[in-house]
């Protein structure tokens, strides 16, 4: 595989992060940049309000305790002048209080540091899909593997894959993540329902499986592994 992947364009998110942290501001800068994404930074809440007006995010990530304007007020601020954009507040205030006020001045999440930045990944991602909800898709195409969900049925190239009833779940998933780097955590999770690690090789094995389904017998791979990060099913470069 080709170490720069690209990102699917309908999978990149325009974020703004509102920091005044220089470190916590980089690292979730560069994070969210390496994964495809579109990022702008603010270091205060004023710059971050006139930012905010000026052009069209999808997600904006606001620390709480900000120079001249702060996370809350800006959050007032923006609500009050009809900008629905979706919210993420970082705070090292982690008490419930705290959480609520926040939510309440407008913010649709809140995340208290210090974070993953797999949480924040998928915090993130689930604002925008709140935000945005789709029709149910009822077929998912990538390059030349198409899976249609009514009829429980998996084509790639026009022919027909058997997949067991995992194998098929774990496909879904990363169809629907195509494009970006989708964590074991977050197989076990979605996939597996699991919310602890069982200490288990279960992924390997699946992965193993689906990828001399789907992979083997074609000149293209999309199933790739990202070393120490986990999977991306990909359509090629």
């Amino acid at each position: 595989m080709n170490g720069n992947t690209q990102m699917n364009k309908k999978n990149m998110i325009r974020v703004l992060v509102v920091e005044d942290d220089s470190e916590t501001a980089n690292y979730i800068v560069k994070g969210l940049t390496e994964c495809g994404h579109i990022v702008d930074h603010a270091p205060d809440g004023r710059e971050g309000l006139l930012m905010a007006d000026s052009t069209d995010y999808q997600v904006i990530i606001a620390d709480r305790m900000l120079p001249k304007v702060d996370g809350v007020t800006m959050t007032r601020t923006l609500r009050g002048s009809g900008n629905r954009t979706p919210i993420l507040m970082l705070s090292a205030l982690g008490d419930v209080d705290d959480r609520v006020v926040g939510l309440k001045a407008g913010a649709d999440d809140y995340l208290v540091k210090p974070f993953a930045f797999s949480e924040l990944q998928a915090r993130i991602e689930a604002l925008v899909r709140r935000a945005e909800p789709e029709s149910p898709d009822t077929v998912l195409i990538v390059a030349d593997l198409e899976m249609d969900l009514l009829k429980r049925e998996v084509r790639r190239n026009e022919k027909k894959i058997d997949l067991q009833p995992r194998e098929f779940r774990l496909l879904e998933y990363l169809m629907r993540h195509s494009g970006q780097v989708v964590t074991r955590t977050m197989l076990l999770e979605k996939v597996w329902d699991y919310h602890f690690d069982p200490q288990t090789n279960v992924i390997d094995v699946h992965i193993s499986r689906l990828r001399g389904k789907i992979d083997k017998e074609f000149d293209v791979t999309l199933l790739h592994t990202v070393r120490g990060a986990g999977y991306m099913l990909s359509e090629p470069d």
